[in-house]
């Protein structure tokens, strides 16, 4: 198929403009309903899904012919939404029937083709629930739903397939997805190493700090631990190999730095938008709570790094390999002017994230056809527009096939009651006590997350847990960042730890011992989310400025202890940062609390 791919390229291309002027113009447009805007956002992602990532001739012939029942689907149901409307989630005759169940499985195919089978096999999990689960016993029974009214609610109500998730990501996620697929066309991925180099290369343990530095500025756009570790790694981990560094700590600086891309402000891995339409908190407000922890956690594989360096005698970027000013000046232009309109648009000029997004993503288009040199050049500008519109098809696919299927177990904890049954259960297990719910919570996050990405662990725990959550005293943004961050576990953490494994595989080393490693480094991704809980002016800095700052510092000492306690040398001295970092931790959150 790769040759199809290559004579096809113009039509991907188009597509992928299509895609792009589709949602900005839903920006600019104004109110168009759900039931036309939505089912339209899934039709544009359908050859995507099933065309341009088949593998097999058969995979290709079979994608077309279900992109095309589904295109035909979700057509029809956007040319007839006031019609459907009026039937308020009850399908009239067999034909309904058969397009309802038809959608949906072409939803948990389109997420398998992506992903894999774990969030589909869910999906359909649930709706078995749906349908039969008036014959479970016990509270976990249901009343039972007639299945018209069942599947209608799924598919032409906006109860299922196009809910408020699904409304996530065509107004607000795939615009920021256009940006960042814009800003990585161009130059700005370079501008992001050569910022980091220039700042961190010369320091002992360079090019890993370069590492941590690079992967949380591209992270804050690619918003994804593997194409972070696909992209930046592939220049950091070359890098650190050839000065002497020990495969597996390359290897597990790339995977912690790049897995915390998903929790660095302004994307958060789609992760803010979703909490945006859960928690009816502003996007501003998410970014700002979301920022002190972020730099925590990257402040804590830097103090790791330095603890690392003392054993292995880590060496600086050589000064011959280290990008000139000049350059990190140019490059970082790259990068600087997208973000300084978007954050401009945003915070002085008061328009809407998504709005704000449009502008930079102009912005971004700009600055395309400009290179290093620098010089304007016409062709390379369009060559490059025309690779940012391959990307933005691609990723708006991957994003929106989660979060459709997804959106069928929301649904389904809906329609049936579930979700409370659950909250129910976990109120009644911890025994009505904050921190065994919590617990309860972070496991049950850990097991979905290494089953499905981060924003479908966030969605489905937070849609269960987050409710009892909050009924034992938690703000709802303090529960929504406590369940997301859990849910990024399973990136560094075994048996999946899906960031370990591309980048043992990209160096050639036990991905075992990068995991274990790994996990050390990333200490703070398991501490930090009880730290928030422990300490609520953490994220309240917009609000409670001098008591963020205090637990920003009384947190900070206190991880810099045990990142050094578990990756120092043995001895005394280790025993004693550990207790040192474990009392101060404690202490942060019984004085501050």
């Amino acid at each position: 198929m790769t040759s199809l791919f290559t004579n096809a390229s113009r039509v991907w291309i188009v597509l992928g403009a299509i895609t792009a002027v589709f949602h900005i113009g839903l920006i600019f447009y104004g109110l168009v309903p759900n039931l036309v805007a939505r089912p339209l956002h899934m039709a544009l992602i359908l050859p995507w899904v099933f065309l341009y990532a088949a593998k097999t001739p058969l995979g290709w012939w079979s994608g077309l012919i279900i992109t095309a029942i589904g295109v035909a689907g979700c057509v029809w149901i956007a040319l007839n939404h006031q019609m459907l409307r009026n039937q308020y989630g009850f399908l009239e005759n067999r034909f309904q029937v058969v397009l309802a169940i038809t959608l949906l499985l072409i939803a948990m195919e389109g997420a398998r083709r992506m992903i894999g089978w774990p969030l589909p096999l869910v999906a359909l999990c649930a709706l078995l629930y749906g349908l039969y689960g008036q014959n479970i016993p016990g509270e976990f029974g249901h009343a039972g739903t007639p299945l018209r009214s069942f599947l209608g609610t799924l598919v032409v109500a906006e109860g299922g397939l196009w809910g408020s998730l699904t409304g996530v990501s065509v107004g607000v996620v795939a615009i920021f997805v256009i940006f960042g697929a814009v800003l990585n066309a161009g130059e700005a991925g370079q501008g992001f190493m050569n910022v980091a180099a220039a700042a961190a290369g010369r320091l002992t343990g360079g090019a890993a700090k370069v590492s941590v530095l690079s992967s949380a500025l591209f992270g804050s756009i690619s918003g994804s631990a593997s194409a972070n570790v696909a992209s930046t790694g592939a220049i950091t981990l070359p890098a650190m190999t050839k000065l002497g560094y020990p495969k597996r700590l390359a290897a597990a600086v790339e995977a912690v730095a790049s897995s915390g891309g998903q929790i660095m402000p302004p994307l958060m891995g789609a992760g803010a938008f979703v909490m945006v339409e859960l928690t009816g908190v502003p996007y501003t407000q998410i970014m700002l709570a979301a920022a002190l922890p972020a730099i925590l956690y990257f402040l804590t594989v830097w103090m790791g790094i330095n603890a690392y360096a003392q054993r292995f005698d880590l060496k600086a970027v050589p000064e011959d390999q280290r990008p000139a000013p000049r350059m990190v000046l140019i490059t970082s232009v790259f990068f600087l002017v997208p973000f300084t309109v978007l954050l401009c648009a945003m915070f002085i000029a008061g328009f809407t994230p998504q709005y704000a997004a449009v502008i930079a993503i102009f912005a971004g288009l700009a600055v395309l056809f400009f290179d290093a040199t620098p010089r304007m050049s016409i062709p390379q500008g369009v060559a490059r527009l025309g690779l940012a519109l391959r990307s933005i098809g691609q990723q708006v696919a991957m994003i929106a096939a989660i979060i459709i299927c997804a959106s069928i177990i929301i649904g389904v904890l809906g329609i049936t009651g579930l979700g409370i049954k659950i909250t129910s259960v976990i109120l009644s297990g911890s025994g009505g006590a904050l921190w065994p719910a919590l617990i309860l919570t972070a496991l049950a996050c850990l097991l979905l997350g290494m089953e499905v990405p981060t924003t479908a662990a966030y969605v489905i725990c937070v849609s269960v847990a987050g409710p009892a959550l909050t009924q034992l005293g938690l703000e709802p943004l303090q529960a929504h960042l406590f369940v997301f961050w859990f849910a990024l576990l399973s990136t560094i953490t075994p048996p999946v730890c899906g960031a370990v494994f591309i980048a043992a595989g990209m160096i050639g080393e036990n991905w075992l011992k990068v995991a274990l490693t790994a996990m050390a480094l990333g200490v703070g991704l398991y501490i930090i989310p009880l730290a928030m809980i422990a300490n609520p002016d953490l994220i309240r800095i917009a609000t409670h400025t001098t008591g963020a700052v205090i637990a920003f510092v009384m947190v900070g000492t206190g991880l810099s202890c045990l990142s050094y306690s578990l990756i120092g040398r043995a001895g005394w001295l280790r025993r004693a940062l550990l207790a040192v970092g474990g009392f101060v931790i404690c202490f942060a959150g019984v004085f501050l609390s």
